[in-house]
């Protein structure tokens, strides 16, 4: 597998803007190297998504900092923020990768 791309994630902290709650975003970590595949509009279809968005799996090193990485976590990629809403060990991997399902918006 080629890890040809940085990415860099960033994990929120609340705090109390007067008028409630507001989530601030911070960087999480160093960059990491990750490898990229953008989910086909097939299996962007077949899933339901009709937005305009781009679902892509990065898969990094599995280490005890990405094994930590979880959906309420995000990710920066090329200027783009990326949403994570899947996090796994890809079958028959044994613990040396991590899978990580995310997507941004496209119109942006």
């Amino acid at each position: 597998m080629k890890l040809d791309r940085r990415i860099l994630f960033q994990r929120a902290t609340s705090r109390d803007d007067g008028f409630g709650q507001a989530l601030e975003w911070h960087q999480h970590g160093t960059d990491v190297w990750a490898h990229k595949a953008d989910v086909s509009d097939a299996e962007r279809w077949r899933a339901g998504e009709v937005q305009a968005h781009i679902t892509t799996r990065f898969t990094v090193r599995a280490t005890a900092f990405t094994k930590n990485i979880t959906p309420k976590d995000r990710l920066m990629f090329d200027g783009r923020t990326y949403d994570i809403f899947g996090v796994k060990e890809p079958a028959g991997t044994r613990n040396r990768w991590v899978e990580i399902t995310a997507s941004a918006r496209s119109d942006t």
